[in-house]
């Protein structure tokens, strides 16, 4: 009997995805309320006008 044969090796594979698998189901229910929402666009925000009394005008115009 060898100590690194390819059985120990493939006991190792399957225990591993096992126990992964085992991993995933204890925690999915709990991940449900950890995903966001999708995002949604916010709306576009318009931009102030400036009004007319802070209106600078060339020299030569009034």
């Amino acid at each position: 009997m060898r100590l690194f044969s390819p059985d120990l090796f493939r006991n190792f594979a399957i225990g591993f995805a096992l126990g992964g698998l085992l991993v995933v189901g204890v925690n999915a229910e709990g991940w449900s309320a950890q995903v966001a929402p999708p995002a949604q666009a916010a709306s576009l925000a318009k931009a102030p006008q400036p009004s007319a009394e802070f209106v600078i005008l060339p020299e030569g115009t009034a």
